[in-house]
């Protein structure tokens, strides 16, 4: 018996784009989505990504095609769109996942730094709404940011990563009102920490950098979260897959927390008794 084929999943006969879908987190959304029966149509910066993650879909038995280029130049998702139509005939959902983190406070980040995080985070997002939301509203389908907890409660020294972060918290809550008429639903979800390849780039940047030093460094943030551990791609995946199923149909405006109760717990902790 053929997973893809199975009438119970959840977005059988349904396209969605996953921007930054390449790899971390939006490999791991675009995987989850075709498990579930979903076509994905694959975004990436680069065509070698895209061509891996493309065939670990198809090699699961998913179904899927690719595209890349930069998700900050409006050609790129009309791309990405057309890509869809033409091969599919539709397109249903859109995951944005496609972002970038940089390090700095205000004084020490330089304002093209400032540009280029805004640039892939901000302006990507809604570049990718622009030219997908006329389709999507024709299927009453949803948006999906991903976001981050940054949102909402910040670590030191990425003032630009926060503000990004920030602002799609907030245009998520725009696009649910705006396009609510159209039976489409908009919704964010905020990542605690999740092992990709960003977090162990950042993870070899406050090690020694050996192999070693990042498993440490990333168990060692894993401790941040209530659960004692880093989050996996899949498990946003299991979160995106939701939020665009019929069991949300409800849920819209929302930003949903997937960061192991990272923001639950405060950093006081009681002294160990003698």
């Amino acid at each position: 018996m053929v997973a893809t084929n199975q009438t119970s999943n959840p977005h059988d006969g349904r396209v969605v784009l996953v921007t930054g879908g390449s790899q971390g987190i939006g490999r791991g959304i675009a995987e989850t989505f075709a498990r579930e029966g979903a076509s994905v149509v694959v975004h990436g910066l680069t065509a070698d990504y895209v061509d891996e993650t493309v065939e670990l879909i198809r090699a699961a038995g998913g179904t899927a095609v690719g595209t890349f280029g930069p998700i900050d130049e409006e050609q790129t998702s009309a791309t990405a769109v057309a890509l869809a139509l033409e091969t599919f005939g539709r397109l249903d959902h859109l995951v944005t996942a496609a972002g970038i983190q940089r390090y700095g406070d205000i004084v020490s980040t330089s304002v093209a730094t400032w540009d280029e995080v805004f640039a892939v985070n901000v302006r990507g997002v809604f570049l990718a709404a622009h030219a997908t939301l006329p389709e999507i509203r024709r299927n009453a389908g949803t948006v999906t940011i991903i976001s981050s907890v940054q949102a909402t409660a910040t670590q030191a020294s990425v003032a630009a990563y926060t503000a990004s972060k920030g602002a799609l918290n907030a245009l998520c809550r725009a696009m649910a009102v705006d396009e609510a008429e159209y039976g489409v639903r908009v919704n964010s979800i905020a990542p605690g920490s999740v092992d990709t390849p960003m977090l162990r780039h950042s993870a070899a940047m406050w090690s020694d950098g050996t192999p070693a030093g990042v498993e440490q460094t990333i168990a060692d943030w894993g401790t941040s979260h209530a659960l004692g551990r880093v989050a996996q791609p899949s498990e946003i995946g299991t979160a995106a897959s939701f939020l665009a199923s019929d069991a949300a149909s409800f849920v819209t405006g929302a930003e949903l927390r997937v960061d192991g109760g990272l923001l639950a717990r405060i950093a006081t902790t009681l002294p160990t008794k003698h």
